[in-house]
Order: structure tokens, then sequence, then C-alpha cells
């Protein structure tokens, strides 16, 4: 219980503190009504004195601001970044992934990108293992042993042993299947003792056979139940091909009715299992054009990253952010003089040919750098040598060696002999290139009194003609490689007409030549192999079966910089895919 005087002393407490708090209201009023109402009214004095503490708090904490975001881009790089989809466009039709069957660019391209080798050439044009680990050969260069690399997956998961390698060369070697690859592969055995070893056995000491390792290698669980006749047909081919390269297959897609306007996507996606580490690309899609200008006018249109096939770079292209890599390839640009002809059998005319020409002029006016050619070996191959060149342009020596040989000018300027005048139809293929160096060529010869007839055919057609020898000259480009055995070009045996290849265009016959070049191939020592070439160079040299011009060069194109494209020399233009896994288009930036 509380009592009554505890009561009466809480309600004083309460009525005085209830005062307080109404005078310190009071107070509160007054003070604001002093200190802010009525100084209110001056603040119109002190305007301009506040908007500028204003603004000059808000420019500090604008200039940290842009300051920080400086300071943080100077602690960072631009630097290529994953991701981005890689759309390359090629000059050609898709017909066959299989690399058993691939020929063409678009072909070749999609093979490449989706089937291993056994070994590969890298960016500085060096042969280094894909599939294979390594590689040995025997005393006699006759047995050759390659290890593969461990735990390499197909794409659809099985493991890829020695006995698929077995498989791909003997399907080669069956000329049921019809590949263009059999011819080389005769007469070779091959055994395979464990899982991950291949033992090829040459009939014939060969040096080379590593470089001839270079062609996909194809899946025997999927293949191995097709009768060999049908191999060319399957579904395999064009719908649903399993290799073991940097990227997998998606899907393909057809434009078009007309052929001219008739275009091929083929849509790529990476192999997540690929040995060298997965693809940075999202996607890779090649796009097959059958028309050239409709290619270029795709590339000028910023359609296209990257184009294959165009002498040029597009008018409309050069303008944008357009990037040409003329990268040289390891072959030559010749005209091929066939001595079967009556006009070509006569050596002297050969030689007045080369002489006559000028293939430095020539060579300036292309309009874009290619390195000279001047023997049927490369500089810097084994075997090359300086002093063993053709001979040099001298109008007035080429004059002189054809008078000497009765070959005689008439009132028009042509040259005449028993008859026959000194005329030649000179066949190439009908491009920018060809066109300007062939006119080039005619000009020149038409000085010493030469009638050059230039005829320009497309590719297809070219080929026909190639195939059936139907021509007196032949402007071409043909592939050497990084070795030297050119025993395909010059010996005799390749220009017969039982020849599987016939790839002897000048239809050249000299039994020097041919023992040197089948000495040349059969040694592995460079000095040596060095001397059996020199005979082979003087003979090429004194009989003058073609007139070498230089090496082609691939153009390849892209909008912007490819990272990871930096290719020098290159055997071939699908070695521009050599470390297509490392390619990245975009860019970002991030801390150093």
């Amino acid at each position: 219980m509380i009592d009554r005087a505890t009561k009466l002393r809480f309600r004083r407490l309460y009525r005085r503190r209830r005062r307080q708090v109404e005078d310190l209201g009071v107070s509160a009023e007054e003070n604001i009504e002093l200190h802010f109402f009525k100084r209110l009214a001056r603040l119109a004095d002190v305007r301009r004195f506040v908007v500028a503490w204003l603004l000059l708090v808000l420019l500090l904490i604008g200039g940290v601001i842009f300051q920080a975001k400086a300071l943080g881009k100077y602690y960072e790089v631009v630097k290529p970044q994953p991701g981005g989809v890689y759309t390359e466009g090629i000059l050609g039709q898709f017909t066959d992934a299989n690399p058993l069957y691939a020929s063409g660019a678009v072909d070749s391209a999609v093979s490449r990108l989706l089937f291993s080798s056994l070994f590969r050439y890298d960016d500085q044009n060096k042969l280094v293992g894909d599939l294979a680990q390594s590689i040995t050969a025997d005393d006699k260069g006759v047995v050759y042993t390659v290890h593969l690399k461990p735990r390499i997956l197909w794409h659809d998961g099985m493991a890829l042993t020695s006995e698929d390698v077995a498989f791909t060369y003997k399907t080669i070697q069956n000329p049921d299947a019809k590949s263009s690859l059999g011819n080389s592969w005769q007469g070779i055995t091959i055994a395979t003792p464990d899982r991950s070893t291949v033992v090829f056995t040459l009939p014939n000491p060969f040096s080379a056979f590593p470089q001839t390792l270079t062609n996909g290698i194809v899946p025997q669980h999927l293949l191995n139940g097709i009768p060999v006749t049908r191999l060319r047909s399957i579904a395999f081919n064009t719908q649903d091909p399993i290799g073991s390269g940097p990227f997998k297959w998606e899907a393909v897609e057809v434009s078009g009715i007309d052929p001219a306007d008739r275009e091929q996507r083929i849509a790529l996606v990476p192999n997540e299992q690929y040995y060298a580490g997965k693809p940075q690309l999202n996607k890779f899609i090649i796009r097959a054009f059958s028309d050239e200008k409709r290619l270029a006018d795709s590339f000028s249109k910023q359609e296209l990253t990257g184009a294959v096939g165009l002498t040029s770079v597009p008018e409309a292209g050069s303008k944008s952010y357009a990037q040409a890599y003329n990268i040289p390839l390891t072959g030559e640009v010749m005209v091929f003089f066939k001595s079967s002809d009556d006009i070509f059998a006569d050596g002297k005319v050969r030689k007045a040919l080369v002489m006559g020409a000028n293939p430095g002029a020539i060579i300036q006016g292309l309009g874009f750098p290619v390195i000279v050619a001047n023997e049927p070996l490369l500089k810097g191959q084994v075997g090359y040598d300086k002093t063993l060149v053709q001979a040099g342009f001298n109008v007035a020596a080429a004059n002189s060696l054809l008078d000497s040989d009765g070959w005689l000018k008439n009132d028009k300027g042509i040259r005449v002999k028993g008859g026959h005048p000194l005329s030649f139809k000179l066949f190439s293929q009908s491009n920018s290139e060809y066109a300007y160096v062939t006119q080039a060529l005619q000009k020149e010869w038409r000085a010493i009194g030469v009638d050059a007839q230039v005829i320009l055919q497309q590719d297809t057609d070219l080929q026909t003609t190639i195939s059936f020898h139907n021509y007196d000259a032949l402007l071409y480009g043909v592939a050497i490689g990084s070795d030297p055995d050119v025993f395909a070009y010059w010996h005799s045996s390749q220009a017969d007409v039982r020849s599987p290849n016939r790839l002897n265009l000048s239809e050249y016959k000299s039994s020097v030549a041919d023992q040197a070049l089948e000495a040349g191939r059969t040694r592995s020592d460079a000095t040596l192999r060095t001397v059996k070439y020199r005979a082979f160079l003087d003979a090429w040299r004194n009989d003058a079966p073609a007139l070498a011009l230089y090496q082609p060069r691939f153009l390849y194109l892209t909008h912007g910089t490819v990272a990871g494209f930096k290719p020098d020399v290159m055997n071939a233009s699908t070695d521009r895919f050599t470390n297509v896994q490392n390619w990245m288009i975009r860019e970002g930036r991030v801390s150093k």
C-alpha cells in the first residue's frame, strides 16, 4: 500500500516535470523564431556564397570520381577474351568432311577443324605432333614407329587408339575406297603392337615420310562395319562426322536454289575434351559461297569475321577495319613448258623464254609481297643452291639464242621456223592475279618475237585441262611443302599417262635428274641430300623445263585482329588452323 504522503510527493514531481517540458517547448519556439525564421530572410544576401561552396564540393566529388576511374584504367590493360562466334566465308562448295575424301577449300577447312592428324605444322612451319607424341626411324629409314599421346577421345567419348590409325591408312590403301591419298600409300605395311603404338614399314627408304602423316584420322568403331565401296556416300561424311579435332559438328544448312546463289553454312561447336584445351570461341561457322562477288559483298558488310578465296581486299571492306594477312606458301608459281610438244621439245626455245621473262618486274606489279622463286627448290630448304638458279633476264641473249636456232622474225615481228610460227597457248586460272601475270609474260615474250596466246579458265575447267595435259604451257602454282622432295613434279615416271597423278606438268624427262631425285629422297642426312640434289638442279637449269616465278601467297582477310592467329609461312591453306583453339575475337579490360 502506498501511503498518502508518497502519493502527494509523486504528484508534485509530475507537475514540476510537466512545467519544465512546457518551458523547454516555449524556449525552442523562441530560438527557432530568432535563429532560423528571422535569419531566413537574410539568405538571399549570402546565396552566392552558399552556391559557390556547393559547387566547390560537387567539383571536388567529381574530381575524386574521375581520378579514381583514371587510375583504374592506368592499372588495367585491354586483353583478348574468350567467347564470340567466328564466321569464316570460303569460296567453294561443301561436299565431304571425311578426310579420306575431302577436296577443295571448304571440305579441307571443315575436315581440318573436325579431325586431328598424327602430325601437323605449327605457326613456324615446323612439323610437330598432333595425335602423335613421338616418331622414330630405324637406321635404314624404312621402319617408322609412332607413339600416340595418352587419353585422346573421339567426339562421342570413345578412346582413340592405334587401331583407329591403322584402320585409316589401310582404308586409304584399299583401291575400292577410291581415296585420292591411296597412291602414296601402296606397299606400306601397318602394325599395332599396342593401343598407343603404330609401326609403318616402307618398301624403300623415304626421308620425307613423316610429312605424309598430316591427314585426318577417322574412327574405326563407326566405320569398320561399312563396306568400303559405300564409304564415299555415307551420312557420316556430311551429316554427322565424328572426329577428335578442336571442334565438333553441330549442323549444316543450305540456302538458295540457283547454283550461283547457293550458300552452305556449317556450324561447329567447341570440343570440350580436346587434348590441347577447349577452344576459346563459342562457335565456328563456315559459310561456303559459290560466287566470289557475293563473298566479297558479305565481307564488306561485315557479316563475316574472316574470308578465304578473295584475291584482294574488297573496296568497301578496305574502308572498314579490315586486316589482310599475306602468308607465303611453301610452293611455287611456275610456267610449265610441255616438252612433248614440238615447240617445247626444243631446249633452246625453253631457255630463250626463261631469259626473255623478267620475274622481278612481274612481282613488283602484283600489288602484294611475295618471295622470289628461281629454281625447283625453295630458299631455305635442304638442297637449295644459289649457284644453280635459272638463267636471269637477258633479252639480248634470248634473241641471240633464237636466231642461232633458226627462229627468225617475220614482218609482223613473230619468229618463224620451217613455216611454223613460234606460237603457243598459255593456260591458267581465271583470276586477277594470274590474269596480270599471263599478260605481263605475253608482253615480254612478244618483245623477243614469241606469240603466247593466253587462255584463262575457271578452276573446274582448268583442273580437267591439267588432268589430261591439254595445254602447251601452263601457269600454275604447285605445293612443295617443308621437305624438298619434288619427285612427283620432275621425275620422268610422273609424266607417264599411266601415272596415278601425273604431276610432272612439264613432262620433263632426264635420266640425270631421275637418279638425283631418287637418291635425294632416300637420304635423311641433310648434307648428303644436298649433294645428291645438286645434279638434279644443274640438269633442271640447263634443260629449262619451266620458268620459276614466285612463292604463292595465301590471302586471309579478317575484320579486326584475331588473337592467336600468327603464321609466318604455311604449306597449305588449312595450316591457318594450327592453333585455332587459341583464337579470340573479343577484348576486355583486366587488371595488370
